[in-house]
């Protein structure tokens, strides 16, 4: 058994063993290795071990406890918020990280603070300005809002009118940076969004196809591209490295290979590190040689990947950096009335960054950024070219994206590499949180979720709850606890929690009286398609209306046409009449309608995508039926083919291929459905359609038969049709119609599984 090295692999391996019945004498050997390369895999299966039960019990406690909080936490929000609801010990903390920011972001008050900018000129000529900060005053260093107000910076640039100006200090230094590590799930995610735009979800799906393989041609055949993609290690093979560093030096020369190989470690919290870290398969298989035989967008992420791989075997770059300090005042004292400073670095051995450089989250700054300082000593005399004070405002935190979303959630231990993707996708699904220019913004149902939570079940959200249930799923592993206990310790205080929850629902109300009842009052409810404002009184009141939020998070009553853009949408145009088309809101939600409604009446569905679905495609055969109108490929509930007359619901002629048209004919056609089309698709057929229905359920017509036209006869339909009336005759009038054979063989398999049923029963009982 060769599954993962942690706990779930083994876990998995023991399942195999039970699942297959291996004899109770029979050795089973388990084999590990964190790296597939062969001499890895070599070594491991020279040294084989047995099952480590303690791990088994570990994920096993693990499960149960998932479930619980899962099965448990979610049957509370179907009963106080709405069906369809889910909670569980990731994803609930993972929205409670996106309301609580949000409620940062709403509270945030911006607080003014002013800088003073001075540009510079040598006494030289041809001399280049350069830009220095004010930073001291007297000998003080300042604080951010030391400088609070345009009258206290407006003070400062008077006192500095006719100011001497002369160079205090010079230092010099070279600043070495080192590569960031390869990737590991949680950083190639982060990178993938901040570089290529891509969500978790599409990075994983990308990644998952570079992994199983892409066919390259020729004599390589299909081969995987990048090793595991769900990892929280940044190991790496000693086989890749000496290849990455061969490499390397080959294309970027001696200098751009370090002394001795570039190491690191894990910082996640809870890292099981049970595979190297991402990386491709060969260093030496450039993204170049492989753009025409992948996707673009597999190409830009296996780019990513390979760059990112070799940049951490690269040696560290390495800056001249210049920091210099200087004095201003009418008089020059010691300390300087004001000490304005200039910092600036030049890249001066390019090493890693020739290949890549790392992407920076919101509010980070880049120390590593190009800016040049002319060559200057110590007492040299400066002339002032311009001194500007600047306003600035304090901002709110950013709100969370994709890629700041998994750092937050990997830097406090919470999930894991196979996680993160899903559990952002659940929370956007379940309309916990949506998308707002690629940031999360928490929807009233979020927020609503997220309240009842936090105040009933605090310690399930906690953001410690996660990691120290890991420390003691980590004492189970390590054998120095039993598991049983600690679930039923755990199952105890969930169970007293759900058991003492109050059974109302929480308070969603608005502040707004009821305009239809006058006696009751507004709040947010939650339906199939999204939130609405509905009267408390319901249903002895029914008003409901739909809503939007103003800047300060106020609701406001609005139509629901006012909630819908009127501009018509581009490139898309009615398939009937050829005119634009506008988003429009139905009962299951938004649609393309004709602008020239109700002359028109010309719809278009949107899909999940967000984009408009292709209309039907026209064929250039003729209605056997009508005669007038031509015959339209249309698409079926689960995605087959069928073909149906345009004038349809005049004519509601459909046939599955268009080789059945040659066989119609009038005296015996009756009306049917397409293979996944339902009874009500086609409901409004003319007084000669009839429907039959099979005893499996599914309905079907009795049109002409499915044989080819050269062998259908109207003998063959006749047969048809007597068959089917003879069947109802056979059957009571309440029963559903079915067809002879159908009824024979499900009489056949009935007696069968009356004794299946009694033989189960039997062995349950012994088993009890």
């Amino acid at each position: 058994m060769a599954t993962d090295p942690d706990r779930e692999g083994e876990a998995i391996a023991w399942h195999i063993v039970q699942a297959i019945n291996i004899p109770k004498k029979t050795p089973v050997h388990r084999v590990t290795f964190t790296e597939i390369t062969p001499n890895a895999v070599k070594q491991a299966i020279d040294n084989p071990r047995t099952i480590d039960m303690a791990l088994v019990d570990a994920q096993q406690a693990r499960r149960v406890l998932d479930r619980l909080v899962g099965y448990r936490l979610s049957r509370v929000l179907w009963n106080k918020v709405r069906r369809g609801l889910s909670a569980g010990r990731v994803q609930s903390v993972a929205v409670r990280l996106v309301v609580e920011r949000e409620r940062e972001i709403l509270a945030f008050k911006a607080q003014e603070y002013w800088t003073i900018e001075a540009d510079l000129l040598q006494k030289k000529a041809n001399a280049s300005p350069f830009r220095a900060n004010l930073i001291e005053v007297n000998g003080r260093k300042l604080d951010k809002f030391d400088i609070g107000n345009q009258a206290a910076a407006d003070a400062i640039v008077a006192d500095l009118h006719g100011a001497t100006w002369q160079v205090s200090s010079v230092k010099r230094a070279d600043k070495r940076r080192n590569a960031a590590p390869p990737f590991t799930t949680s950083t190639m995610q982060q990178e993938a969004s901040r570089k290529l735009g891509f969500s978790a979800k599409k990075t994983m799906m990308l990644a998952q196809q570079l992994y199983e393989g892409i066919d390259l041609g020729g004599s390589d055949g299909t081969v995987g591209l990048i090793t595991y993609m769900r990892t929280d290690s940044v190991n790496v093979a000693r086989e890749a490295q000496e290849e990455a560093r061969a490499f390397i030096g080959q294309k970027y020369g001696a200098d751009a290979v370090p002394a001795k190989p570039n190491a690191y470690t894990t910082k996640a919290r809870g890292a099981q590190e049970a595979h190297e870290a991402v990386r491709p398969t060969s260093a030496r298989r450039q993204p170049v040689d492989v753009k025409s035989k992948v996707s673009h967008d597999q190409f830009r992420l296996y780019d990513l990947i390979w760059k990112r791989f070799i940049a951490s075997q690269m040696a560290p770059a390495v800056f001249d950096s210049m920091t210099v300090d200087i004095a201003a005042g009418l008089t020059l004292t010691t300390p300087a009335p004001y000490t304005f400073r200039a910092t600036g670095q030049v890249l001066k051995v390019p090493g890693f960054l020739a290949v890549y450089n790392v992407s920076l989250d919101d509010g980070e700054e880049d120390e590593d950024g190009e800016r040049r300082l002319p060559m200057l000593d110590v007492n040299e005399a400066l002339d002032l070219q311009k001194l500007t004070p600047n306003q600035h405002f304090t901002e709110p935190p950013p709100r969370y994206s994709d890629a700041s979303l998994i750092k937050e959630l990997e830097k406090r231990g919470i999930g894991r590499p196979s996680t993160y993707s899903p559990t952002i996708a659940t929370i956007v699904d379940r309309k916990y949180v949506e998308q707002e220019n690629q940031r999360f913004k928490p929807t009233t149902l979020g927020m609503t979720v997220n309240d009842l939570l936090v105040k009933d079940f605090t310690s399930m959200v906690e953001y410690d709850f996660t990691s120290d249930m890991e420390k003691r799923l980590d004492a189970i592993a390590d054998g120095e606890q039993p598991w049983v206990p600690v679930i039923a310790e755990f199952y105890d205080v969930l169970n007293g929690l759900i058991t003492n929850t109050p059974q109302d629902r929480p308070d969603t109300n608005v502040g707004l009286p009821c305009p239809k009842c006058e006696g009751g009052m507004l709040q947010v409810r939650f339906g199939r398609t999204g939130e609405f404002i509905g009267c408390n009184r319901y249903p002895d009141c029914s008003f409901t209306s739909d809503f939007k939020r103003n800047a300060a998070g106020n609701v406001e009553l609005v139509s629901r046409d006012a909630l819908i853009d009127t501009t018509p949408v581009p490139d898309v145009t009615c398939d009937l009449c050829g005119g634009p088309m506008i988003l429009r809101r139905g009962r299951f939600g938004n649609f393309l309608a004709c602008t020239r409604y109700p002359e028109c009446k010309g719809t278009r569905k949107i899909g999940r995508d967000g984009k408009p679905i292709a209309p039907p495609t026209v064929t250039d055969v003729t209605c056997p039926h009508c005669k007038q109108g031509k015959l339209l490929e249309r698409k079926g509930a689960f995605g087959r083919p069928f073909y149906g007359c345009q004038r349809y619901p005049d004519c509601t002629y459909l046939v599955n291929d268009l080789a059945e048209v040659d066989a119609y004919d009038a005296a015996t056609y009756v009306a049917k459905p397409a293979k996944g089309r339902s009874n009500k698709s086609t409901g409004g057929v003319g007084s000669s359609a009839k429907q039959v229905t099979t005893s499996r359920g599914r309905s079907s017509g009795t049109s002409a038969p499915r044989k080819s036209a050269s062998k259908s006869t109207s003998k063959s339909a006749s047969k048809t049709t007597s068959r089917s009336a003879k069947s109802a005759t056979t059957l009571p009038a309440k029963k559903t119609t079915t067809t002879k054979r159908a009824a024979t063989k499900s009489t056949a398999k009935s007696a069968p599984t009356k004794k299946r049923s009694a033989t189960t029963r039997v062995s349950a009982k012994k088993r009890s």
